[in-house]
């Protein structure tokens, strides 16, 4: 259901910190956007044109806290602010951004997830190389929050082929042999890697990996929880791989264009399709408080979602309301 008082599925025309006080407290399951970036473009009015860089994060974390209040404790806020350069030197806007705001009580930053523009606006700098990718900071505020993460980046993702080779895992064996494992530990070691081989052979897995102390560096990728008590206990662990693609922090699509669109930097409508998928159900309201053109909504529609945008710039309320229409 929209929130009490507010109908989904529309954009309003005016100040986001007005607009999103009539939304109710624990209503939206996700809020996403990319606010005016810093002195970076004209967008007419609002938040952007500050002169000093504490000032606009300052005004972007009055409507953070706007949005952790209204988010449901199963949903995400998901903010998506650009970098600028100050007298030759990034200023790390975007980082001054998500480290005040992962200090806000009960949020917390789950992941960095980087937009990497496949054409960026071509650039013939000398002495820098071209900025090609963008952060998007995803926030929560409890352990309950919604999460597909087999709807990530789902489209075109490819299973690994089963691996049915002799020599698969097999020279996991030399490295049991030269470890400084207890008799008893290498024994079980062997056993286990054995079994594991032929999960392969059988197609039950596509892969594996074999962690032996002492052989391997134990700082490895997912070593948390259950494989670092089995170094622990038993000197090694082996793990298993089920052929689904990894799911890492990167999206790479090219940059938006809108043919006659009025506006300077369109928000890539695959970016959002990506969050909505990850982060909501079928039927849930997305928030979009700077809505510009309107692609938040346009992704919205396209995954069976609900929204509701708010801008300030009436032109840009009309552009979006005319691609939703078109």
């Amino acid at each position: 259901m929209p929130p009490s008082g507010l109908a989904s599925d529309t954009i309003l025309c005016g100040d986001a910190y007005e607009l999103i006080r009539d939304i109710p407290d624990d209503s939206v399951h996700l809020v996403i956007t990319s606010p005016p970036y810093f002195r970076q473009r004209d967008y007419g009015a609002g938040i952007g044109g500050e002169e000093r860089v504490e000032e606009y994060v300052d005004a972007l974390l009055r409507l953070f806290r706007e949005c952790v209040r209204v988010a449901r404790p199963d949903g995400s806020i998901v903010f998506n602010v650009g970098d600028k350069y100050l007298r030759g030197s990034l200023s790390l806007t975007p980082y001054r951004f998500a480290i005040a705001a992962s200090e806000i009580d009960g949020v917390r930053l789950v992941n960095e997830v980087t937009w990497v523009k496949r054409n960026p606006t071509p650039r013939q700098f000398r002495r820098r190389l071209v900025s090609s990718t963008e952060p998007f900071f995803h926030f929560v505020t409890s352990d309950d929050y919604y999460y597909d993460i087999a709807a990530f980046l789902a489209d075109g993702a490819k299973r690994r082929s089963p691996k049915n080779g002799r020599n698969v895992g097999r020279s996991y064996f030399a490295k049991i042999d030269a470890s400084e494992l207890t008799d008893a530990q290498k024994a079980k070691a062997r056993a286990e890697l054995s079994a594991a081989i032929q999960e392969v052979h059988d197609g039950e897995i596509t892969d594996l990996r074999m962690k032996i102390r002492g052989i391997h560096a134990e700082a490895f990728g997912g070593q948390e929880g259950g494989r670092a008590s089995q170094l622990a206990r038993n000197g090694f662990t082996i793990i298993r791989l089920r052929g689904e693609k990894l799911k890492r922090d990167v999206i790479q699509t090219p940059v938006e264009t809108v043919r006659n669109s009025i506006h300077p930097a369109i928000y890539p409508v695959r970016v959002v399709r990506e969050f909505v998928r990850l982060l909501t159900p079928p039927g849930a309201v997305v928030l979009d408080p700077f809505m510009g053109s309107g692609s938040t909504a346009v992704a919205c529609v396209a995954e069976g979602r609900r929204y509701v945008g708010f801008e300030l710039n009436p032109d840009y309320c009309r552009e979006a309301e005319a691609r939703l229409s078109g």
